[in-house]
């Protein structure tokens, strides 16, 4: 009889402690809200990897949690020294959804249920326009009463943070401009070369 009431419990605190998906209110501070369950302090058995070390605006950028299957996920994007969701998410694996952090409807990806997800669980992330460096920040819970908070993945940048496009922004502000400076240095250089 025991048994079966602790049996009982247990359903109704997953019930109770959101199966279907983090709450928006966690987006900030990653906090799962758990009744009464307190995340581990043990370093974490998960580690975050991505497809790449450089990231593009709008390229897109393959993100998995590496470790034990785990049922509960709340993941997002951030910029070095911010706190609120970055970038959107695209396409959430089977048993994932979107999950609305910082006013962006795609902000972070969460469990739509507490189904098993592993390594071949695959997550893509796109970027916006940014020079800020972007890292991937997870709590991954392996049950109700057993999560981590604060993985981290390693920093990405921005591979091209912006020298060319200000070069060409340079060069099309002196053409518009100033057309007879442009026209004097393609005179004189063919004056040399000629």
């Amino acid at each position: 009889m025991l048994l079966l009431g602790l049996l009982t419990l247990q359903v109704l605190c997953f019930v109770d402690c959101y199966p279907n998906g983090a709450p928006t209110g966690a987006c900030e501070d990653m906090m799962p809200r758990h009744a009464g369950v307190s995340p581990q302090t043990s370093p974490a058995p998960y580690t975050i990897l991505t497809n790449t070390k450089k990231y593009q605006p709008g390229m897109p950028v393959t993100v998995t949690i590496i470790g034990p299957e785990y049922r509960g996920v709340l993941l997002e994007a951030r910029r070095k020294g911010f706190n609120d969701a970055y970038g959107s998410w695209k396409h959430p694996p089977p048993d994932t959804k979107f999950l609305q952090c910082s006013g962006n409807p795609q902000g972070a990806i969460t469990h739509a249920n507490t189904n098993l997800k592993g390594n071949t669980t695959v997550y893509t992330w796109i970027p916006h326009d940014t020079m800020h460096p972007v890292y991937f920040m997870a709590t991954v819970a392996q049950q109700r009463t057993i999560y981590w908070l604060n993985v981290m993945s390693s920093t990405l940048t921005n591979e091209n943070p912006g020298g060319l496009k200000l070069a060409t922004d340079a060069s099309a502000g002196m053409t518009e401009d100033k057309p007879l400076l442009l026209f004097a240095m393609c005179f004189l250089m063919s004056q040399i070369l000629g």
